[in-house]
């Protein structure tokens, strides 16, 4: 078991403090509130949650739990520092940091000269490049120490809901972290090892990024079912039960396959039917603002992928894919093919390989070609093997992947940008650049 101290007596503070000391750590609750500090010292919960007020009076009874405003005491004695401060927005909307930055100045003061490794883990909310561009350096002024050698780093956030704390915290939906150095790692992957949840080691900056769009997405999907309720109450259907039967798609509607980041989305059903929804919302006087972003932000990441061609300085393109996803040769509304005819009228070589499409006009197919409403001679510009695609072309755009270019797109030395990501966890840099990797 640890000793830790808890930096803030507020929601996530004094949850995590008694959840921590429901398992047997010995934790110390850190304010600057001396009303809260009192209220814990004399077993007594400071906020309304349910079964907190409970659980604190069983933990302080136990000795696991006490409180102090002595914050370099209660560093000196323990093995980690969590802060879990406020982060209110600043008057521009950004993030505000003083209590971070507060919490790190007081624990940093208190580690020169302390017994034994300490672990600093910030669980407040903060963007990501905060704990390199702020804690960290502060952390290291105030210390004169270095972090990572001299003492630990982590940014470990936390997922829990109000109204449900206590709950969310032994049955998470998600854990993550990230540490500078092992020992931290390793102290945060105990603290989590009973729990029934996948532990998700990553770097600092991706578990800042992670907290974040966790909460986007939460916001989100709020926005988008009350869109939908709006418009479903205008044409005389309930919203809620709409939403409750398309959530209990988990193959379509709720697979993470729509959420990997990467190229636009096209076809025959998503861009039109974006449209005809808008368009019902129209006519029937109900603002539909998040479907409406959806297709400027679509469009978007189509003019983005024309910007890092144009960027490259390249001239020949050689395009892997055309249809407007892999295992079809339809074109319909393919962003594929809309960013293919901009290249070409920018005056561009450019040579597709596409083995669905090149099989349609290969056997004349009545259908071959069909959706090419983007004034593209595609039949002159089809190559039937990647190894030709790639003899015509001084950089190569992978737009779908198959499974039949991998091995020799992997050995080329042509530039490559790719926007479907051939290579897990392959990241731009050199002549490789991926659209959102």
């Amino acid at each position: 078991m640890a000793k830790i101290v808890v930096f803030g007596i507020g929601y996530v503070g004094v949850v995590s403090a008694a959840c921590l000391a429901k398992d047997g750590h010995e934790v110390i609750a850190v304010d600057v509130d001396p009303g809260k500090v009192a209220s814990i010292n004399a077993g007594l919960s400071p906020i309304v949650e349910h079964g907190l007020p409970e659980l604190i009076a069983e933990v302080f009874a136990a000795g696991k739990l006490t409180a102090t405003l002595d914050a370099a005491a209660a560093v000196r004695a323990a093995d980690a520092s969590f802060v879990c401060v406020g982060t209110p927005s600043a008057e521009d909307g950004s993030i505000g940091l003083k209590y971070v930055e507060s919490c790190c100045r007081a624990i940093a003061a208190a580690l020169p000269g302390k017994d034994g490794f300490h672990s600093v883990i910030v669980r407040s909310t903060i963007v990501p490049g905060t704990m390199e561009k702020v804690c960290i350096p502060i952390l290291e002024e105030y210390s004169g120490m270095e972090a990572g050698v001299g003492f630990g780093v982590g940014y470990y956030p936390e997922f829990l809901r109000e109204s449900t704390a206590i709950q969310d915290y032994y049955d998470p939906g998600l854990i993550v972290f990230g540490a500078l150095e092992q020992k931290t790692a390793d102290f945060l992957t105990m603290l989590n090892k009973d729990l029934p949840c996948a532990v998700n080691v990553v770097d600092v900056r991706s578990a800042e990024m992670i907290k974040y769009t966790s909460n986007a997405w939460r916001a989100v999907k709020v926005t988008f079912a009350n869109e939908i309720g709006n418009i479903a109450k205008a044409c005389g259907l309930d919203g809620q039960a709409v939403m409750k039967i398309l959530c209990s798609d988990h193959k379509v509607s709720m697979s993470p396959y729509f959420m990997r980041p990467g190229f636009a989305f096209g076809g025959s059903c998503l861009p039109k039917d974006v449209r005809a929804l808008r368009s019902i919302a129209a006519d029937i006087n109900v603002a539909s603002p998040l479907l409406d972003a959806v297709l400027v932000a679509n469009a978007e990441q189509i003019n983005r992928a024309e910007a890092m061609v144009k960027a490259s300085g390249s001239t020949s393109v050689g395009l892997v894919g055309i249809s407007f996803k892999p295992g079809t040769d339809d074109m319909r509304e393919s962003p594929l093919a809309e960013l293919a005819a901009r290249l070409i009228d920018q005056g561009m070589t450019l040579n597709v390989y596409d083995p669905f499409v090149h099989e349609a006009y290969a056997n004349d197919m009545s259908a071959a070609g069909r959706g090419n409403d983007y004034n593209i001679d595609l039949k002159d510009r089809l190559v039937p093997t990647i190894k030709e695609l790639l003899a015509k072309s001084d950089i190569v755009l992978v737009g779908n992947k198959y499974d039949d270019t991998l091995e020799e797109l992997n050995a080329s030395t042509h530039p490559v940008i790719d926007l479907t990501r051939i290579q897990a966890g392959k990241r731009s840099g050199g002549s490789y650049q991926g659209i959102c990797w």
